[in-house]
């Protein structure tokens, strides 16, 4: 069925066929992949009285797998509780990191980019505005990468190419002759400058032409953009879609349960059937209140549904859940299962095929993290950098950058217990110090800087 959807889609011949496919994952996710077919589900008949077949009706219910499978995913990985700090051993490269990340709102950024990416990449551009730095999600299948032949882990230029209208052009500032017709907008990016095109239409054949007013030359040396694959597969462009595989199912819940709403409605309001000859003429009148006077040989019968057919259908429907959620590692969790997790740890086990998912697109979006960390480091030494209301020292470019993640899952009161006896036991051994103890808690304790804990503590044992 996924398939007769994507047939009614025209592809766009003047993109490419990754954009097209791009395309189609982004109207799943966003639950608009119906919209091309041209019926909706309650009509069974057309104008000329021809039957409507299945597959050319919208479901009138609508299961938005997809993104429930993103969102859960992306709690795991980027919500308030779950997300990295920046770790150096250079204290003020930390500090710096977490305040630009406070400033720019790097949590929401990438939230965003993690939702955005889940058809298969996304990009994040990094911008330099009066001292303060600011990060914007890109949609990938407008982007065309080009990677760097001697590093092939970074850009040397990209580009943004994608169809607007002449009315949005000219809300944006533009003048163009017909608002009615459509145009290319296009934007370059390289290791010196963010290149702005004149729109030209997409009838033509114009050369682009640099829009001079526009055009920016940052100076950073280097492409200000992190470009993100998703997940594992894919090609060098595009990683692997989180949801892909879950696609054929979710259309084939939807299908059901809106053949079980109508059948429900149907028994709601059952067909009478009156066998010839049963009455004389008269108008009739149904109710509980009316009686249906007929013939000896007369017969009237309500054509009604069993319940049983509601009831597998909505088993089957439960089956086909499962079945999905667990080909993508989704959470299957049931409140039944919940109930009986008395422990962080049980928590992970009950929910381990989820922590695989999201454990894979820490390892995605967590690189594209410690880029980002990497160009804001270089571009302190160009910029005179201001964060959280302060000025920003230079930043070394050597230092060492990681990220520390929190645990998956809160720990409870017998977690806490344990980790503290554990942790006593090993300081005791020295077989760690005081320090990595205290930053293996501090996620659970909400201990922002671990040297100024430290510090505190040794104050607190002197008095």
């Amino acid at each position: 069925m996924f398939a007769t959807i994507c047939g009614l889609i025209p592809p766009d011949q003047a993109y490419l066929p990754r954009t097209n496919r791009l395309e189609i994952l982004s109207r799943v996710l966003e639950g608009s992949h119906y919209d091309v077919l041209p019926y909706e589900f309650h009509e069974e008949r057309s104008a000329n009285g021809d039957y409507i077949p299945l597959r050319l009706r919208r479901p009138s219910v609508r299961y938005p797998m997809a993104r429930i499978i993103v969102d859960d995913s992306l709690a795991l990985v980027f919500s308030d509780g779950h997300f990295p700090t920046y770790n150096c051993p250079d204290g003020t490269v930390s500090a710096a990191l977490a305040a630009i990340a406070r400033d720019a709102g790097l949590n929401q950024t990438m939230q965003e980019a993690a939702l955005r990416g889940s058809i298969g990449s996304v990009a994040i551009l990094l911008r330099v505005l009066k001292g303060r730095i600011f990060f914007k999600v890109l949609q990938s299948q407008y982007l065309t990468p080009t990677w760097d032949q001697e590093v092939p882990d970074q850009l040397s230029s990209l580009i943004e190419k994608y169809k607007v209208s002449g009315s949005h052009l000219r809300a944006m500032g533009y003048e163009v002759p017909d608002v009615q017709a459509h145009y290319w907008f296009m934007r370059r990016w390289d290791s010196d400058t963010e290149t702005w095109y004149l729109p030209w239409s997409t009838t033509g054949d114009a050369t682009p032409t640099v829009d001079s007013t526009r055009t920016v030359r940052h100076g950073l040396g280097f492409v200000p953009i992190v470009w993100i694959r998703n997940l594992p597969g894919g090609d060098d462009i595009d990683g692997g879609c989180t949801f892909r595989s879950a696609v054929e199912t979710n259309i084939e819940i939807d299908y059901q349960l809106s053949q079980a709403g109508r059948g429900l409605k149907y028994s709601s309001d059952p067909t009478l059937l009156i066998k010839e000859p049963a009455f004389a003429d008269s108008e009739i009148i149904r109710g509980g209140g009316n009686a249906l006077v007929v013939t000896e040989k007369g017969d009237a019968k309500l054509l009604e549904i069993g319940g049983t057919a509601a009831a597998a259908v909505i088993e089957y429907v439960r089956t086909l859940r499962e079945f999905a959620l667990e080909g993508v590692h989704a959470n299957r969790a049931s409140p039944e299962r919940l109930s009986g997790a008395q422990s962080g740890r049980a928590l992970e086990l009950m929910n381990q095929g989820l922590i695989w998912l999201a454990d894979n697109l820490r390892v995605a979006y967590g690189r594209g993290m410690l880029q980002l960390a990497r160009m804001c480091v270089a571009a302190s030494n160009l910029y005179q950098l201001r964060a959280d209301g302060e000025l920003l020292p230079p930043l070394d470019p050597t230092s060492r950058i990681t990220l520390s993640w929190p645990r998956w899952y809160a720990p409870g009161s017998q977690d806490r217990q344990a980790d503290a006896q554990t942790l006593q036991t090993l300081i005791n051994a020295k077989l760690i110090s005081r320090e990595t103890a205290v930053r293996s808690i501090a996620d659970v304790y909400s201990i922002q800087d671990v040297p100024t804990e430290l510090l505190r503590i040794d104050t607190e044992e002197i008095a």
